[in-house]
């Protein structure tokens, strides 16, 4: 189990013996300190997701210092930076909107030390005022987090600063143990933000108004009622330049502990005493710390035809591009339903799909050939797109004579209301909760600790992988593996438009 001493706990303000929310109280001014400015996540999600904060209403007033190994100046980073928004970002900008974001982005290389860093923090910081704050967002390989961490230190950037932390945050429990450890001997945890995007998304968020908003769910939300959950993240994209990252990593590091783990906890936590970040972290943390240890014999690993022919790829190479695996929950709630998840590259199509299978009614007064149980159980189906999709199929009867039976559903998109507009990347929701201190969708120590504490016999004695050739839903032998029930993707319907 993980020590005691992991639990460290987090500073919440005092509020009637509770934390809170504080969603409507001003911000400070903040300067964003960007480490791997010049990276692929910082292009595609981070610096377009700051831009439109910058420019809407929801964000304080913020400098964006970038820093990474180039050699750049800031005329070149802020090309750099308008490029990026243009391919990428969900909000353009005209070039009014630019010229006023880029007046606000600055760039200092890495080469010119805490020393240079902390001198250009220090300027962003006079144009904001005495009451600024600073958020440092970690946009860089695990393995160089310490590095990053160590280069606040000798820089004085830690008083009046919170840190965000990308996945995969350690490789083992001993690995997280450690990194945490160091982390803490800067920051305090209440510093600390481990970021997973998928909880940043309004679909994953509405899993929770759901389950604890509606009389007609929470009641079924158990073993009583539902048979089993899929958690189906397939991604079509192969490794898209990251090689060096990925032979070291691998799908069950990359996706399952970070995001699909998270998405469970939100599947299958008990109701939280009220809807602030320490009791939904309490409750998350229970969900991990009541996992099942994960035995090689409900995983399937595979890696899609060509991997090891991949550049940076080692030929003999047996990372796994795909996984899939069985996992269960020793509690009350959760005591002998199982949970699937799978997730892989270059497979048939990109999805994200959590899917709710009801156990099927008795079907004794139905005549033979009405057609009842034909197309497998209720499904309550939850999209986390941008669209926030949500589906719930069921039984009716097929107009005309006789008593045929076929599958129908309701379904609705966040799209379909007054508020699609208002929906936030996941990634802008993100950064402005560190902004605010809001640990609510954030992962733990002690909760990245738990996953990996289970994963061990996993990580200690993996299956081999199964060869699968892109553009399928993986290995065969996932059929196996879910028997008797089906995988939902490829989906039997069309979500409606």
């Amino acid at each position: 189990m993980v020590s005691p001493r992991r639990a460290q706990t987090i500073a919440y303000p005092a509020t009637g013996g509770r934390p809170r929310l504080r969603e409507n109280e001003p911000l400070a001014p903040h300067v964003i300190v960007l480490f791997g400015a010049t990276g692929d996540l910082a292009k595609r999600k981070l610096i377009p997701g700051m831009a439109y904060l910058e420019r809407s209403s929801l964000a304080p007033d913020i400098r964006v210092v970038g820093t990474a190994m180039e050699d750049i100046s800031t005329d070149e980073f802020r090309a750099l930076a308008r490029a990026a928004i243009e391919s990428f970002g969900m909000h353009k900008l005209d070039d009014d909107g630019w010229s006023q974001f880029a007046e606000r982005l600055t760039y200092v290389p890495q080469s010119a030390g805490p020393e240079g860093l902390s001198a250009e923090v220090e300027r962003a910081q006079e144009l904001l005022g005495p009451d600024c704050r600073r958020l440092h967002y970690l946009s860089v390989p695990p393995k160089a987090a310490t590095a990053v961490i160590s280069m606040l230190r000798d820089a004085d950037l830690v008083i009046d600063s919170r840190v965000v932390m990308e996945k995969p945050f350690g490789s083992d429990l001993d690995s997280a143990i450690r990194l945490n450890d160091f982390v803490h001997e800067v920051f305090d945890e209440s510093q600390v933000f481990r970021i997973d995007h998928f909880l940043g998304k309004e679909a994953a968020q509405n899993i929770l108004a759901f389950r604890f908003a509606n009389g007609l769910f929470e009641p079924i939300w158990n073993r009583n009622f539902i048979d089993h959950v899929q958690i189906d993240i397939p991604e079509t994209l192969g490794l898209d330049l990251r090689a060096n990252f990925y032979e070291s990593t691998g799908a069950y590091k990359d996706m399952v502990v970070t995001h699909l783990m998270q998405v469970l906890a939100f599947v299958a936590m008990e109701p939280p005493t009220a809807l602030e970040p320490r009791a939904i972290s309490e409750e998350k943390n229970k969900v991990f710390r009541s996992l099942l240890p994960i035995h090689p014999s409900d995983v399937v690993r595979g890696q899609y035809s060509g991997y090891r022919a991949e550049e940076g790829v080692s030929r003999e190479s047996d990372t796994e591009t795909f996984i899939a695996l069985k996992v269960g929950l020793d509690n009350w709630r959760w005591a002998g339903t199982p949970f699937y998840l799978r997730t892989g590259k270059k497979m048939a199509e990109g999805m994200r799909i959590i899917s709710i299978a009801f156990k099927e009614a008795p079907r004794t007064m139905f005549p033979q050939g009405s057609g009842v149980g034909s197309q497998g159980p209720d499904h309550l189906t939850f999209d986390l797109a941008e669209s926030g999709r949500v589906s719930l199929s069921f039984y009716g009867k097929r107009p005309g004579p006789g008593m045929r039976l076929e599958k129908l559903s309701l379904q609705f998109s966040t799209q379909d209301t007054e508020h699609g507009g208002d929906v936030l990347e996941a990634y802008e929701r993100l950064i402005l909760d560190a902004m605010r201190g809001d640990h609510t969708l954030f992962n733990t120590a002690e909760g990245i600790e738990s996953l990996w504490e289970r994963s061990a016999p996993l990580l200690e004695d993996p299956p081999p992988v199964k060869s699968y050739p892109p553009g399928t839903w993986g290995p065969n032998a996932i059929h196996q593996l879910i028997a008797p029930n089906a995988w939902r993707l490829p989906f039997e319907r069309a979500w409606r438009e």
